[in-house]
């Protein structure tokens, strides 16, 4: 049996959607009153990814950006950045359910979309990263569980937003199946 390949938009999408998250987490992130923890808009860019190329490309587009943020600030942090890629999984899963390539994003998908990105980032933020924060790290459990709480409901308002935005958006510069007729 063969190995089955990334193709080369796969590849192009991580790189793009890997640099927008890195840009957007380093230089956009707003400071909350959480140490340790910012308001982010970069999880709506990782969701537009996961919705259109899938999952791959929303675990490594996740991976890669948040490495990369947190080596501008110093050290990887590798629990948050292990449940970046959690939530890039499960935002990805959905790209099987939302049809954005037919350009289709009404009232059905936007819940949809919105309820795999509550999920993921209640996985990530909730479970994920306090649980990893306290294996790997010997943190604090009442500390990361209430990081990760904020993380989770900022992201998630953060991601409803601009991710819903940004797929109606992308949805309307798609032509559905169907949708051109023939001129007489």
């Amino acid at each position: 049996m063969g190995k089955k390949q990334l193709s080369i938009k796969s590849i192009v999408a991580i790189g793009i959607g890997a640099a927008l998250f890195f840009v957007l987490g380093r230089f956009v992130a707003i400071p909350s009153p959480i140490p340790n923890t910012t308001i982010n808009i970069q999880y709506a860019i990782l969701g537009l990814f996961g919705v259109i190329f899938g999952p791959v490309v929303g675990v490594l587009a996740g991976l890669i950006g948040h490495i990369l943020i947190d080596l501008s600030w110093g050290s990887p942090w590798w629990s948050w950045i292990i449940a970046t890629a959690v939530y890039g999984l499960i935002i990805g899963l959905s790209s099987g359910k939302i049809k954005i390539e037919e350009g289709k994003f009404g009232t059905k998908e936007i819940i949809g979309f919105n309820v795999f990105q509550v999920v993921g980032h209640a996985v990530a933020w909730i479970l994920v990263a306090p649980v990893l924060d306290i294996l790997i790290y010997s943190e604090p459990a009442n500390k990361v569980f209430i990081q990760g709480a904020f993380a989770a409901v900022s992201n998630v308002v953060s991601t409803a937003i601009v991710g819903t935005i940004l797929l109606a958006a992308y949805a309307k510069t798609k032509t559905g199946a169907g949708s051109l007729k023939k001129e007489n």
